[in-house]
């Protein structure tokens, strides 16, 4: 069975800290499957994942780690799909170490990287990549957008109503 997202933990630990993405990736209605492999302990089953990738038809890879994070690199030095470093918080430096371990890529082996703990935006941005050549999704994520934007303007009135001393922008057209 194909799908379009393949989500990897370095620990099943991880999984309460990720809910985020399966739930973004549902509300988009964009396939994913779970892994639990860790490039320090399971070294071969993550190169077994990797090879599995495109048999599966698997068209981003967002890979979730803490502390040293090695697993997203690893991934993305064994596949040509996009990977999606997901850095976790925790550890003696709460996740920092993750974040760079993810975004200090070598030349040749790159990984798209998140904010720490970040899971929805990893989803999002596996959805982003993905509407590239999907419309439908397109439209999806454009309605989300719109979306935000309009409960953002909605918020910025009721402080105006509150009598707070708001910036006006022009409306469109002005």
């Amino acid at each position: 069975m194909s799908v379009d997202v393949g989500v990897v933990l370095g620990s099943a630990s991880d999984l309460g800290k990720v809910g985020p993405v399966f739930e973004t990736l549902e509300e988009f209605r964009i396939s994913y499957d779970v892994a639990v492999v860790s490039a320090h302990r399971t070294p071969d089953l993550v190169e077994e994942y990797a090879r599995s990738v495109s048999e599966r038809g698997v068209k981003v890879v967002i890979a979730a780690a803490g502390l040293a994070a090695a697993l997203p690199g690893a991934l993305a030095a064994l596949v040509d799909v996009p990977v999606i470093g997901l850095p976790l918080g925790g550890g003696p430096v709460m996740g920092v170490d993750a974040l760079l371990s993810i975004t200090d890529m070598p030349p040749g082996v790159p990984v798209a990287g998140v904010g720490i703990g970040s899971a929805k935006n990893a989803a999002l941005l596996a959805a982003r990549i993905l509407a590239v050549h999907d419309p439908d999704l397109k439209a999806r994520l454009e309605a989300v957008r719109k979306k935000m934007s309009s409960d953002t303007r909605e918020k910025i009135s009721l402080l105006r109503e509150k009598g707070l001393p708001v910036w006006q922008w022009k409306p469109e057209g002005e």
